[in-house]
């Protein structure tokens, strides 16, 4: 059974069709590369997943449940866990207070233990902080150790981007939407941006949709791809299927692909 699942979704803001029709499967342990040119719905989708926007037509069900008219907070308590394009850190707090906020929510200390800062409180505070240092842990020595009480802002772009994904991963996610993950980021940060990826399938055990515009990134991690163009799918395959496919290459042109034959040569 797939663990995600968009059954004819569409979307429109006003007079524009952002996603059209659109369905899709991501099953446990892959990795999925969403691609498209701007403006194509790729992070319409994403919003549309994590339920900041309500579809105006279709399905999307998770682990074989539907989720629409769910809170984006009961989205994520279920299992989907998403970074954005624009990083979305607490600049001012500290390495590790980023990746605690993220299981705050998950306390079972009442207010009034919150407040008066009782043992059962401390003993989860406790908790808390072990699963932090956990996950930021998974990033090796770029976050952990001095860097947890470092300010978020201290941290280098791609460093910043390794945070994200830690909080992500604090709220104990089955499925990880990257939103363009390695945008930004020089050639090395991008090949190690490509490893870390198949890290957290491989030692993580997450399944993973990645929205990603670098199609070196897409060919190294993908199981499978799907092209969007106006927020309709127009290609779905193995990287190399879809990146020869007539439709991406006239989408991401914007004009007709013309075949170049070779010419003879007279003797």
């Amino acid at each position: 059974m797939a663990l995600l699942e968009l059954v004819g979704l569409h979307k429109h803001f006003g007079g524009l069709q952002v996603v059209d029709d659109l369905s899709l499967e991501v099953n446990p342990g892959e990795i999925v590369s969403l691609i498209g040119p701007n403006g194509a719905g790729k992070t319409t989708v994403f919003n549309l997943i994590t339920g900041l926007y309500a579809p105006d037509h279709g399905d999307v069900r998770f682990d074989g449940a539907s989720v629409l008219g769910i809170e984006p907070h009961e989205i994520t308590q279920r299992g989907i866990a998403r970074t954005f394009q624009t990083l979305r850190l607490f600049l001012n707090m500290s390495v590790i207070e980023n990746v605690m906020a993220a299981v705050y929510p998950r306390t079972h200390a009442s207010l009034a233990q919150i407040i008066f800062r009782t043992p059962g409180f401390r003993r989860e505070e406790t908790r808390i902080r072990q699963i932090a240092e956990e996950k930021l842990a998974f990033f090796g020595e770029r976050l952990k150790g001095y860097r947890f009480d470092q300010p978020a802002y201290s941290l280098s772009y791609a460093n910043r981007r390794r945070l994200e994904i830690a909080r992500a991963m604090a709220t104990e996610p089955k499925l990880l939407l990257l939103d363009e993950p390695a945008a930004g980021m020089n050639p090395n940060e991008t090949l190690e941006m490509t490893e870390l990826i198949g890290e957290l399938r491989t030692r993580g055990g997450y399944t993973i949709v990645v929205i990603e515009h670098d199609m070196k990134v897409v060919e190294g991690i993908s199981d499978r791809v799907i092209a969007l163009d106006y927020g309709e799918k127009i290609a779905e395959g193995t990287y190399h299927d879809v990146a020869t496919n007539e439709r991406v290459i006239e989408a991401y042109l914007g004009r007709k692909h013309e075949k170049v034959e070779p010419k003879e040569t007279g003797k």
